[in-house]
């Protein structure tokens, strides 16, 4: 007879020793466009709901609800981003591992330990184990990761607003085939990743004329 796993049992391995757990995650590695954003969570150890989960598994409207809930009633939590053109200078394994020591290093209480989803611990300087599927093993890792897709949607459907032509609300920078058209009909934007295939393939926009009559600004 099989035994039913205990909810977020991985995690709750920690609560004998640790009072301040933080879980960790980032969002947006695979797009095309925009940052990678990061995002720690403290939660408190009797907090738990039942629709929470990896933001993967989730709709929209169901992460907007635990995105308020989480934000509301962790005991710390918050984001970083690292930028497009940073993640071209240094590649998006350092640039996501950079988001997520910002994102620990925000924290107030600082954490105790830190539960980084993925292979890799990031550079915080402080106690970390990284889980494979962390998201799907630990609640505070699954936390963290809907206030990271949810803080990097929003910024996507910011970014739409700059630079509608390539429909950033809808795919939020990843390559849908909407958005591989709308690359091959006005080049890459000043917000696309020009180390990221198939961008790195084509002209830069400031040699297709995107800037011309333009001003370069920042979004953020």
């Amino acid at each position: 007879m099989f035994v039913k796993p205990v909810r977020w049992e991985k995690e709750k391995q920690f609560y004998r020793r640790y009072q301040y757990i933080a879980g960790v995650d980032e969002v947006g590695r695979g797009a095309l466009a925009g940052p990678v954003v990061a995002a720690a969570v403290i939660l408190p150890q009797d907090f738990d709901h039942p629709d929470l989960a990896d933001s993967k598994c989730l709709t929209p409207e169901k992460r907007e609800e635990l995105y308020r809930l989480i934000t509301q009633e962790a005991i710390a939590w918050a984001v970083a981003q690292i930028e497009n053109h940073v993640i071209d200078e240094i590649g998006i394994l350092k640039a996501s591992l950079k988001a997520m020591a910002e994102a620990l290093e925000a924290l107030t209480p600082r954490p105790e330990i830190a539960l980084v989803d993925g292979k890799f611990v990031t550079p915080w300087v402080g106690l970390q184990k990284a889980i494979v599927d962390g998201d799907a093993l630990c609640k505070s890792i699954a936390a963290a990761s809907i206030v990271a897709k949810v803080t990097r949607d929003h910024i996507m459907i910011e970014a739409a607003q700059r630079f509608p032509e390539y429909a950033f609300e809808k795919h939020k920078g990843y390559a849908t085939k909407q958005h591989l058209e709308a690359l091959k009909a006005h080049g890459p934007s000043p917000f696309h990743r020009y180390s990221f295939k198939p961008i790195s393939e084509t002209q830069r926009s400031e040699e297709i004329g995107f800037f011309r009559g333009r001003t370069r600004l920042s979004l953020f």
